[in-house]
């Protein structure tokens, strides 16, 4: 089979721009991923063929990128249309890239793009790869400069300048004013990430158990002599729900914005959650705050928290709370007592049920502990496939199926009490998390999503009662993983189980604790926390005028340390034979009044002088060649010679040419 031969510097520039591009076919639809890569193939193919791709062809299918970028995003404009045209565009450039400076362009055009990704992802693995990445542009553009470039020295070349701007890009990290939010905040049009929803209907959270991404983490930052909250008791509060439509739970009118009517008991808890962006409006709380972080969000009388943005980026707050705690003890209104006891037509054996148990018990706690008891002593499951249900969804479930999630238990609860004249909510958010005792505190998951109940009782004010607790209490006290132990395999994820073996644990938690060190002094290194760091190095640092002044100091001593470190380099290169024998080569070519420009490479001065001197074209050209070779290339004894004995017998003349 003949061998295939590639062109070297087409390779050079592909490989690299394929894995800056990598991470975007992610976010970019399928279409403009293979146009790229049917661009590289045809492009090594004329490479091989030695043909030229004509230049009308390239001008079309540019304009149908541009067409099919603003059907798929509606404009080219923006971090998505913006980043999908240029992706594009640098794929249909390769079919006419012939050059050196072309070359250099589109490798140019591969960092923005490098940059770019970071508006989808800022995590630790993305930025290793990432760094990677910047290591094959910058080993392409070295060698793009050369002959015949040696990958492995081309590429450690590459890490050592990267390495050497390694303290310059640190020192640019921490005394840099930072801007008010990251620049990767840009609104985006993307969608919705996988979490809580501002509707509940059966079957929502058992789709969120299949996801392990994190929703939150929480520190818990004790004081003295105060122990941090089981697990059992960490109940981080989202969105509620009040209205129900026999099928699904929602809010359909906003709560009043009155202020939240409660009283804490005991001494108060300081926690900081760092939220992932969700890109909904909640944020998450346990008990009852003392007072709120400066954020642009209001606290609901239900405890619903609400930003007045979508969360598009990480945030991080810090909350005092009392986890014991009574809200509106002191009583209901006229319409909040109406529509907590809102329900809509169907279900009658549910509604029976409830009213016998109303007409049964004393007063509305023993609804409530009736309730329970139902629970606890029917055969009721705990599952993650419960059957579909009926037109009488609460019915099919108490009376027929009895199997179900959080979600079932909370809403036929909710529907039982109100029936019975108690007044309900239903309340979703997160249920306990995963305690990492390397760095002490809770990783939060989508799949500890949960709904619970809130019930209305007399001198007691909204007390949260969870009937999943009642079916399946090891849910509560240890997790989704213990509640899921026991049932069949074909219920069972196999991805969690495996994900929490033993042996991977600590793998697992360590590889989690760096992710969040980067996110909390990396990612989260805003305007604030750069403020706090640099005051306690020095009060004026934390001033705008002191970050000037410790950025130029600094970067000016930086800049200098460097220099003297280059200074003996430079005089070792001055020093060696072959650069010592080119200089002489140029000065005999000085002579002749052709004269080598500061900014001139070799290879450009020995084309320009061989134009100038047709006679001298194959000294110059050789001279110039084996300067290269021992410079830039293998260093041979055998072609230093030669570089020497070729220099001492070029001896030119001047032409003298005479007028007519």
């Amino acid at each position: 089979m003949p061998r295939i031969e590639l062109d070297a510097a087409l390779l050079w520039l592909i490989v690299p721009l394929a894995m800056v591009l990598a991470p975007h076919a992610l976010a970019l639809p399928a279409w403009i991923s293979l146009s790229w890569t049917a661009f590289a193939l045809a492009s090594l193919h004329a490479s091989r063929r030695k043909r030229v791709w004509p230049g009308w062809l390239t001008m079309l299918l540019a304009l149908a990128g541009v067409a099919g970028v603003l059907l798929q995003y509606g404009s080219v404009i923006g971090p998505q249309g913006g980043v999908a045209l240029l992706v594009f565009l640098s794929g249909a450039k390769l079919l006419e890239t012939r050059t050196a400076r072309d070359r250099l362009g589109l490798l140019f055009v591969g960092c923005f793009l490098l940059v770019a990704y970071f508006l989808n992802s800022q995590s630790l693995a993305m930025a290793g790869y990432m760094i990677i990445a910047a290591i094959a542009l910058v080993a392409a553009m070295i060698a793009n400069l050369q002959p015949a470039p040696d990958a492995r020295a081309t590429l450690a070349t590459a890490s050592r300048l990267l390495a050497q701007a390694l303290p310059l890009a640190l020192l640019l990290f921490v005394l840099f004013p930072r801007l008010q939010g990251p620049l990767w905040g840009l609104p985006q049009q993307g969608a919705a990430q996988t979490g809580l929803s501002d509707r509940m209907s059966p079957g929502d959270f058992s789709q969120l158990t299949l996801s392990d991404e994190i929703a939150f983490r929480v520190e818990f930052i004790n004081r003295p002599g105060q122990a941090a909250p089981a697990a059992n008791a960490l109940y981080w509060r989202g969105p509620v729900l009040w209205d129900f439509d026999g099928r699904t739970w929602q809010t359909r009118l906003a709560v009043p914005p009155n202020p939240v009517r409660g009283e804490g008991r005991g001494e108060a808890l300081s926690y900081a959650v760092t939220l992932e962006p969700h890109r909904q409006r909640w944020l998450f709380l346990l008990g009852l705050p003392q007072r709120l972080p400066p954020l642009q969000a209001v606290l609901g009388p239900d405890l619903q928290w609400l930003t007045r943005a979508p969360v598009t980026q990480r945030l991080r707050y810090r909350i005092d709370a009392h986890l014991d705690y009574r809200l509106d003890a002191e009583g209901l209104g006229e319409a909040t007592r109406a529509r907590t006891l809102a329900l809509p037509e169907g279900n009658p054996r549910s509604l029976a049920l409830a009213r016998q148990w109303a007409a049964e018990a004393g007063d509305d706690s023993a609804i409530v502990q009736r309730a329970l008891l139902n629970f606890r002593q029917q055969p009721f499951f705990y599952t993650l496939k419960p059957p579909l249900l009926g037109e009488h969804s609460v019915d099919d479930f108490l009376f027929l199926s009895r199997r179900g999630f959080c979600e079932h238990y909370a809403s036929a609860f909710v529907i039982l009490m109100r029936a019975a004249g108690v007044p309900a909510r239903v309340v979703t958010g997160y249920q306990g998390g995963e305690l990492n005792p390397l760095g002490d505190y809770w990783i939060v998951r989508q799949r500890d999503a949960h709904a619970w109940a809130e019930v209305w009782l007399n001198d007691q004010g909204w007390t949260r009662i969870d009937p999943t607790a009642a079916v399946a209490p090891n849910r509560i006290e240890r997790g989704l993983d213990a509640a899921l132990a026991g049932l069949p395999a074909p219920e069972r994820r196999a991805g969690l189980v495996d994900l929490n073996a033993n042996w991977l644990q600590p793998l697992r938690l360590s590889w989690d604790l760096l992710n969040n060190q980067w996110n909390q002094w990396v990612l989260g290194y805003n305007q604030d926390r750069q403020r706090q760091f640099l005051a306690r190095l020095n009060p004026f640092l934390s001033t705008w005028q002191g970050m000037a002044w410790g950025l130029a100091g600094a970067g000016g001593t930086l800049l200098l340390l460097m220099a003297m470190l280059a200074i003996p380099r430079m005089t070792r290169m001055k020093a060696d034979p072959a650069s010592r024998l080119f200089t002489r080569f140029c000065r005999r070519l000085h002579r002749l009044g052709i004269v080598r420009g500061n900014a001139e490479g070799p290879a450009d001065f020995a084309i320009r002088a061989a134009t100038l001197r047709p006679d001298l074209a194959d000294p110059i050209q050789r001279i110039s060649q084996l300067y290269l070779a021992q410079r830039y290339g293998r260093a041979e004894a055998e072609g230093l010679a030669e570089l020497e004995r070729l220099v001492a017998a070029f001896r030119p003349r001047k032409v003298h040419t005479s007028g007519t």
